[in-house]
């Protein structure tokens, strides 16, 4: 892939489905800005913000991971999310493409370190979207009612420079390290995710798994209530 956008930073696909027209009423009505930088910020916060980050639904289906999925449900995790801000972009001329990484200490409750017996988390996903000339990374999984609730600051995004990751809490503590790239994607390699998390998740994915029933912002609250990550 070459640095500058090609024609698939900017088409629909099955996944990044930026012809839906639930991704495209949703482009058109937060793409508010009079420059490239400033509807791709204002995209970046609707997408954060306006659907609240939920990785206890996990669905590893096209259609659950689909970023049209995402405006319909109201909810997503990090990839599904990443990949609706891929599609916004493109939906109004923005290129954007889908970017993975490993990371360690993500946030996370008891019972998902228990239900995935680790503390990395794989193909943890963002969004690079080209403006002036060069792709930025983009975070919006985490939204803010669940940041203020967790102690975590709101991970903004300026357009100018990348913004992948919570390094600390508000309490100063480290809270996320990266620790491997997995690179940059015109479309979902969701292929590759699923096999990947079935032989390293193989509680979290499995049906009827102890976090499918479980309300994960309820479980935050209990922990930071009680002291506890």
């Amino acid at each position: 892939m070459t640095d500058s956008p090609g024609a698939a930073a900017l088409a629909s696909t099955d996944l990044v489905d930026s012809d839906h027209p639930a991704v495209r009423a949703f482009a058109r009505r937060h793409a508010v800005g009079a420059s490239d930088r400033e509807r791709a910020v204002a995209l970046h916060d609707a997408v954060r913000d306006g659907f609240r980050y939920d990785p206890y639904q996990v669905d590893l289906s096209p259609a659950g991971m689909r970023a049209s999925g995402v405006v319909e449900r109201g909810y997503g995790w990090c990839v599904p999310k990443a990949a609706l801000l891929a599609a916004a972009c493109r939906a109004v001329g923005l290129p954007a493409r889908l970017g993975y990484a490993d990371v360690r200490n993500h946030l996370s409750t008891e019972r998902m370190r228990r239900t995935m017996q680790t503390d990395l988390f794989i193909w943890h996903g963002y969004t690079d979207i080209w403006i002036d000339g060069a792709w930025r990374k983009a975070t919006p999984a985490f939204n803010r009612e669940l940041c203020e609730r967790f102690g975590l600051l709101p991970l903004a995004f300026n357009g100018h420079d990348d913004s992948i990751y919570h390094p600390y809490d508000r309490a100063g503590n480290r809270h996320m390290e990266y620790v491997h790239d997995r690179g940059a994607f015109d479309d979902m390699p969701l292929a590759a995710i699923v096999a990947d998390f079935e032989r390293t998740y193989p509680r979290w994915i499995r049906p009827g798994n102890e976090m499918e029933k479980a309300d994960f912002l309820a479980e935050v609250e209990r922990e930071v209530q009680g002291g506890g990550k």
